[in-house]
């Protein structure tokens, strides 16, 4: 199996996005679970990354998500969601997150344009006044109609 290429630590993170900068490119920063990703997820992405040159996702580990969405999440273990990541164009790079929120990474790699779905208003979003703080901009995407990872866990758990 190919290596995890695109999955590094914060601090490799940090580096990269610094020399990024220093070359004038547009850093997007995206965060979440990404647990059975869907069309939605894809979709999310692709926009997040054309907001700019390079995209970064943090990705909350398993611990993370069992304290925000309770036992039985995620469906797919950090390593796999971290394979599916990695799979796509997209995706520049993929920082995994012990906390609830990803706020140490917004405050070290202080991006220029922080992405989250529009079913958040930007004060919710975590790092919102860090990055404008910095003269960056928060940008809330739609989301796909019929995607959710919790819906389709729901109808999954229906079925007969």
């Amino acid at each position: 199996m190919k290596p995890l290429e695109r999955v590094v630590s914060l601090a490799e993170a940090a580096d990269r996005v610094r020399r990024l900068k220093r070359l004038g490119k547009t850093v997007v920063f995206t965060n979440g679970v990404f647990d059975l990703l869907h069309p939605g997820h894809v979709r999310f992405l692709e926009q997040a990354r054309a907001l700019g040159d390079f995209l970064v996702v943090g990705v909350n580990t398993d611990a993370s998500v069992r304290r925000l969405k309770g036992p039985g999440r995620p469906v797919f273990p950090l390593e796999a969601r971290l394979i599916l990541l990695n799979a796509l164009r997209s995706v520049d790079l993929i920082v995994p997150f012990e906390e609830d929120t990803p706020r140490r990474l917004i405050e070290t790699l202080l991006p220029q344009v922080l992405v989250k779905g529009a079913d958040y208003r930007r004060e919710e979003v975590v790092g919102h006044d860090i990055v404008e703080h910095h003269g960056g901009r928060v940008v809330l995407l739609p989301l796909l109609p019929g995607y959710s990872t919790s819906k389709i866990i729901e109808r999954i758990r229906k079925l007969p």
